[in-house]
């Protein structure tokens, strides 16, 4: 089958959910490392065994379950305590994520999008034929996640202050896209991160038929 697997990662805020939910509404395969990470620290897992020996049981509910906005409060505003916390489940996560796409490949002919919003730390961008990246300037990044998650400023800003910098996606994508307007503008740029992609597919299927009569 013809397919293009798609890295698309980006800072928090940015709006890479909302792009991630237009490509799937075009037709595109979503693998979503979010949810893949809250799945493998799921209740009695052996992710969430190895994350509360590192952090600590106050990190667990009552009935057993990670208390992830608490521990986000809290490796968010150290670095070194988020790279333990990345260090611990990024193995669990790769590994689903690679199944995944392995699964995605053997059943279906079009765009698999891997949406990860630590596709580059966590290595999964080897797994990825392109990335595209989506940035936004910090102030818009900063009200979107008041909006979204009902944080103070301070926590926005501690949030944003633990990601990379515009240069730091720039440098490592494909594409970038831009995403200080509205939806709609938005949306212009994955018609057109398509249309590129397209002309990718049909080469790749070119490339493909000269193989077979080889």
């Amino acid at each position: 089958m013809i397919n293009i697997v798609l890295g698309l990662t980006g800072q928090t805020g940015a709006g890479k959910s909302t792009l991630c939910q237009y490509l799937q509404q075009k037709g595109c395969r979503i693998i979503d490392a979010d949810q893949v990470a809250r799945d493998v620290v799921e209740k009695g897992s052996d992710c969430i065994a190895d994350v509360i020996l590192e952090f600590g049981c106050e990190y667990l509910t009552v009935d057993g379950s990670l208390n992830r906005r608490k521990l986000a409060e809290n490796v968010f505003t150290d670095k070194a305590k988020l790279k333990k916390l990345n260090d611990i489940m990024f193995p669990y996560i790769i590994a689903d994520i690679r199944e995944q796409i392995r699964l995605a490949q053997e059943s279906f002919e079009g765009i698999i999008v891997l949406d990860a919003p630590t596709l580059f730390e966590s290595g999964c961008d080897k797994f990825c034929d392109k990335v595209v990246s989506v940035i936004a300037s910090q102030d818009i990044r900063c009200r979107r996640i008041i909006d979204r998650d009902g944080l103070s400023e301070e926590e926005a800003l501690h949030r944003i202050g633990a990601q990379h910098s515009d240069n730091f996606y720039m440098e490592r994508s494909w594409a970038v896209l831009q995403n200080n307007g509205d939806v709609s503008e938005l949306k212009l740029q994955a018609d057109s991160l398509l249309d590129r992609l397209a002309v990718l597919m049909e080469q790749q299927d070119e490339e493909k038929g000269q193989e077979e009569t080889l």
